[in-house]
């Protein structure tokens, strides 16, 4: 609600007014308790990290301006997941999300095993400069809307099923020779929407290492898209915020709210982690 919804409502209910000042007042008492939050200790270790960035119109000096929550969420060595941190900044940026990665160095993280991004330009060397040795996955869900937003209705049936042979292949020879297939056959025409699939094809394919249980989890970041709809759902009444701490505090709440029921661990988790154990093994052993 905004802070004039609440203070319409404890008029209707209880029959005294309440300023959307003195609501707004009264709610900043949230902010020392979101600091803590926000800088709250983490687990040194997490198999996965999912990061993205959702938007909001903010009020700054006099205009309006779009701001960036940086949201990342994580999963532990036992499969339960979290959100980490919520950050209000500028528009989305590989700086920005350095600073971003830095904080969870800061507050006890020493390695991430799988990181699934975005397409923002820059991701891959700002977790690279901070934790070297994590993989990088560009999130497939993305990669195929951005691809298909050029392609015409008439053509995109036939180019989707097209599309679907590279990032269900069996291997990464093999999703590779279906990309092929596929510029082959549609790149005199959309050649303009497969120049990425080759481009990134080191981020793109990296999920092909791992068997169809680990791929599930790490081919998307769908996982933080969920918890964005919960935040948008949260926020719809409000066109505009007046500052970024009042984004933070919508978002905070929506997070406490949704993270209560994010007490079960991920499918068939014992089968995943028995996986990453082998293939991680030097990192994970002081853990397990």
């Amino acid at each position: 609600m905004t802070t004039r919804d609440i203070s319409d409502q404890i008029m209707d209910l209880y029959g005294f007014e309440v300023s959307a000042e003195l609501v707004s007042k009264i709610t900043n008492k949230l902010m020392p308790v979101i600091k803590d939050w926000q800088e709250r200790p983490l687990h040194e270790i997490y198999t996965f990290v999912f990061l993205d960035a959702i938007y909001f119109n903010v009020r700054e000096d006099g205009r309006i301006v779009k701001k960036a929550a940086y949201v990342i969420i994580g999963v532990d060595i036992d499969g339960i997941k979290d959100v980490l941190g919520i950050y209000v900044g500028e528009v989305e940026s590989a700086k920005f999300w350095m600073g971003v990665l830095n904080n969870l160095k800061n507050r006890g993280v020493k390695d991430i095993l799988v990181a699934s991004i975005d397409g923002l330009s820059g991701f891959e060397q700002a977790i690279n400069a901070t934790f070297p040795q994590t993989m990088i996955q560009r999130c497939i869900i993305h990669q195929i809307r951005n691809t298909l937003k050029y392609v015409p209705h008439k053509d995109r049936k036939e180019f989707a099923k097209d599309l679907k042979t590279i990032y269900t292949a069996l291997d990464e020879k093999t999703g590779y020779d279906n990309l092929t297939n596929v510029i082959n056959k549609w790149g005199d025409k959309y050649y303009a929407s497969l120049r990425s699939w080759e481009k990134n094809w080191h981020l793109l394919s990296t999920f092909f290492q791992f068997s169809d249980g680990v791929r599930k989890i790490m081919y998307t970041t769908n996982i933080i898209e969920s918890l964005n709809r919960q935040f948008r759902k949260a926020t719809k009444t409000k066109s505009i915020f007046p500052n970024d701490d009042a984004v933070l505090k919508s978002l905070y709440l929506t997070t406490k709210n949704v993270t209560k029921k994010w007490t079960a661990r991920f499918h068939n988790w014992n089968a995943v982690i028995s996986e990453l154990a082998i293939l991680f093994e030097d990192r994970l052993k002081d853990y397990l």
